[in-house]
């Protein structure tokens, strides 16, 4: 099929049909399900624990003990425990520094897409807004999650405690879903109410703290998405539909660029430009690969 002819069919059948009816269900599902499958395994490893006995991970994403041995910690969490003045113990300390290095290697905001329970629910939102044909709102300040994270940064200064843990959504879904406390929901559902009705993607594009961090600390990362076929899109745009962080396609779409890889840390890593896209545009690839350190500028015209 032309890309004229698939730019066309695109504009008359609904979002992604294109990539599932010439690539396959799979194939236009794949990273999607892949995502999912990781989120719902990582609180299954959490959840034998107390339901079964058997505790492979002991904790939760704030802090944890994987095979009683090694810890693993919540960097933010860590650093508001500084902040407050106390110093941590070294276990917390050492599951930091293990952690900000496995996402400093495999790229900070693979967090947010392949960890992150609350990305269900921001997803789960974001689709309810396509399902509902929502225009998209005018956004708040991308950077307004680094004030975010530096204002979760100073409370502990000026309280002595590490006030976001009460309010942060991602162990308030691990308290419900494993021990039944309830009492934190009502900030899940006010989050899923916020991106679907008021800002798309508030939540995680716009205020998460935790996301800001991860941000900062994948932006060393040798893992990221490359437009290694930029010349073969058709601006169908599904790519920015489905996006969570759709600025960051930009410069490597654009006419006339010559770097492939998508180096903005605010990229999640998701992959779903690549299950949504016909002409096999996007791929994972290690920005220190010189085979796609540049390319030659694109000859096609760009509507971005």
């Amino acid at each position: 099929m032309s890309n004229q002819h698939r730019s066309a069919s695109k504009s008359t059948t609904r979002f992604g049909h294109a990539a599932v009816t010439e690539l396959g269900w799979w194939r236009a599902h794949r990273f999607l399900i892949l995502r999912r499958l990781s989120q719902l395994s990582v609180l299954s490893l959490f959840a034998i624990g107390p339901f079964l006995g058997l505790w492979l991970f002991k904790g939760n994403l704030s802090s944890s003990l994987l095979l009683d041995t090694i810890p693993l910690s919540d960097p933010l969490a860590t650093l508001q425990v500084l902040m407050s003045g106390h110093w941590p113990e070294l276990s917390l300390l050492l599951g930091a520094v293990i952690v900000v290095g496995i996402y400093a290697l495999l790229g900070g905001r693979v967090f947010c897409s392949w960890v992150c329970p609350v990305n269900i629910i921001t997803d789960l939102a974001s689709w309810t807004r396509r399902r509902l044909s929502l225009p998209r709102t005018s956004e708040i300040p991308q950077n307004l999650r680094y004030y975010m994270l530096a204002l979760v940064l100073i409370l502990p200064i000026l309280t002595g405690f590490t006030v976001w843990e009460w309010l942060n959504p991602v162990p308030i879904v691990y308290r419900a879903l494993l021990f039944g406390a309830g009492s934190g929901l009502w900030i899940l559902a006010v989050i899923f109410l916020l991106d679907t009705f008021v800002v798309e993607r508030a939540w995680c594009s716009h205020l998460c703290p935790t996301g800001a961090l991860f941000s900062l600390i994948g932006k060393v990362s040798p893992v990221k998405i490359a437009a290694v076929r930029a010349e073969a899109c058709d601006n169908c745009m599904d790519c920015f539909t489905v996006c969570p962080e759709r600025q960051v396609l930009k410069p490597v779409l654009k006419k006339g660029s010559t770097q492939p890889f998508i180096l903005d840390s605010d990229c999640t890593l998701c992959g779903r430009c690549i299950d949504v896209c016909v002409p096999r545009v996007f791929q994972y690839k290690n920005r220190f690969n010189s085979k796609y350190s540049n390319r030659i500028p694109l000859k096609v015209e760009s509507k971005l």
